[in-house]
């Protein structure tokens, strides 16, 4: 599934637990004209942009912590690069490009839900947290794990608690 269309098709319909159906929509676009195809991703509710990010956004973010860290010596005693650090420090805080969104949704669309319940990509999280496989039951075993999680991937367990009636709408 290469297209965006068919990718936002499995997430919209193949994936979408039925409550959240006609709610959630999922928006990513490259821009032809820009330099390397760059471009932004974002996740709708009810037409409101919940989540969003772009390119500019996570580069500006990357290179910021990138520099602290190189400036810090992180790195040097650990298994994990400057790069690496910086990009998973990136994308905790919520910034990602339309590329970092189709990898999350290929590795969320080619593993298991348990798999991407626990993924170290909090977007592959949050495909899990409004997929149509994931139960009432489990969803509210969940609460416990959501304490520790990102701010932004617990705003979609909330939404999906919500939409499933298992929380009152503030």
């Amino acid at each position: 599934m290469s297209t965006w269309s068919g990718i936002r098709n499995k997430l919209e319909q193949d994936y979408l637990c039925p409550a959240l159906r006609g709610h959630i929509q999922y928006f990513a676009a490259s821009y032809r004209e820009s330099h390397d195809q760059i471009g932004r991703a974002a996740i709708r509710l009810d037409g409101v942009e919940v989540l969003r990010s772009n390119y500019y956004a996570y580069e500006q973010n990357y290179w910021n912590r990138y520099q602290a860290l190189q400036r810090e010596g992180a790195g040097e005693n650990d298994s994990k690069t400057p790069f690496r650090l910086a990009h998973e420090g990136t994308l905790n805080d919520g910034c990602f490009d339309n590329v970092f969104f189709y990898e999350a949704f290929g590795i969320f669309d080619n593993q298991s839900l348990e798999k991407s319940l626990v993924s170290e990509n909090p977007l592959v999280r949050i495909f899990a947290l409004l997929d149509r496989r994931l139960g009432k039951r489990r969803l509210l075993a969940l609460e416990e794990s959501m304490e520790r999680e990102l701010d932004w991937v617990r705003a979609f367990y909330v939404i999906r608690m919500q939409a499933e009636g298992l929380m009152e709408k503030e």
